[in-house]
């Protein structure tokens, strides 16, 4: 049973596996930066034109318990309010809160501030009423294109899901690696399947509040910066929920976005990547990130698509 960690082992970790200054004292990218052409232009390679799969759920409209803002959407002009001859139009109107349990969202790295600092060192004031001064989503701005590898837990586990509030571990990682037949390598987009789809399929919506959300427990911190991952991804928001660390609510958001400097894409809908992956038995793929270009935004919602 891996050991368990206190906040002063996360904090020591934190400063262990920081990219502070890595690419630059004034760098807003972090670990996109890792993300060199070599490595794009070989996933793009790797294509073979079998399919493409995207990892967005819907746009959540209706509350949930998951879902406190959902989206909305307004129609401007339906068609049953236009002239059933010659030119006509219909329009609608969308309004979206991306943080929370519910939006398919990829977190700006102004998203979390440790200590009063942003990822590199920068002061958490730069984040203003007005929006990002710095580190906004538009560090994506030209959007994110790389290798994309699926750890794919529930298979690990012989299970359809994880429960809520189950812990991975680093030795999860790598055993999951093995049994794949894949390596994380440096510059890689990392998804971590927990198979919430699958359960909220079976059994219906819960409260993250009540019930907690599977997710990577804090010693995997020192794995994922040795593998030196670009981008991290979940079915649920990468972090155990309820984290294990007191005094640390989410210590995989708090270390990964303000010190790693690595992007976090939360509420992926991986049951599709999931069962192409086992279908082709081939966990790796070309994977593409658009984020909206919102400047000064602290997160964008996206669709991304994996490319097989």
């Amino acid at each position: 049973m891996p050991p368990t960690l206190t906040k002063a082992d996360v904090d020591r970790i934190a400063g262990e596996v920081r990219n502070w200054g890595r690419w630059g004292d004034e760098d807003e990218r972090g670990a996109l930066n890792l993300i060199t052409d070599e490595k794009r232009n070989a996933a793009l390679a790797s294509v073979r034109g079998d399919r493409v799969v995207s990892c967005a759920l819907p746009l959540p409209v209706r509350p949930s318990p998951s879902n406190h803002l959902p989206v909305a959407h307004h129609m401007l002009q339906a068609g049953d309010a236009t002239p059933a001859e010659g030119l006509a139009w219909t329009a609608d109107y969308f309004a979206i809160a991306p943080h929370g349990m519910a939006t398919t969202h990829m977190d700006a790295l102004c998203h979390v501030v440790s200590d009063g600092k942003l990822y590199n060192g920068f002061e958490r004031t730069e984040v203003r009423s007005t929006g990002a001064r710095r580190n906004s989503i538009m560090a994506g701005k030209d959007g994110i294109v790389g290798r994309g590898v699926l750890l794919d837990i529930p298979g690990l586990k012989g299970v359809d899901w994880l429960e809520p509030g189950t812990p991975i571990h680093a030795d999860d990682l790598a055993a999951a690696e093995a049994r794949q037949g894949v390596r994380v390598e440096p510059g890689d987009i990392l998804l971590i399947g927990t198979g919430r789809d699958a359960r909220r399929a079976a059994e219906g919506e819960w409260s993250f509040r009540d019930l907690g959300l599977a997710g990577l427990y804090a010693d995997t911190l020192p794995w994922l910066r040795e593998r030196d991952i670009a981008v991290i991804g979940c079915d649920g928001v990468s972090d155990v929920l309820p984290s294990g660390v007191e005094d640390s609510v989410q210590p995989i958001h708090e270390v990964i976005i303000a010190h790693m400097g690595v992007h976090i894409i939360d509420n992926m809908a991986l049951d599709r990547l999931t069962a192409a992956c086992r279908e082709l038995d081939r966990y790796h793929f070309a994977f593409v990130i658009a984020p909206l270009r919102l400047e000064r935004g602290t997160a964008s919602p996206i669709n991304p698509l994996a490319l097989f």
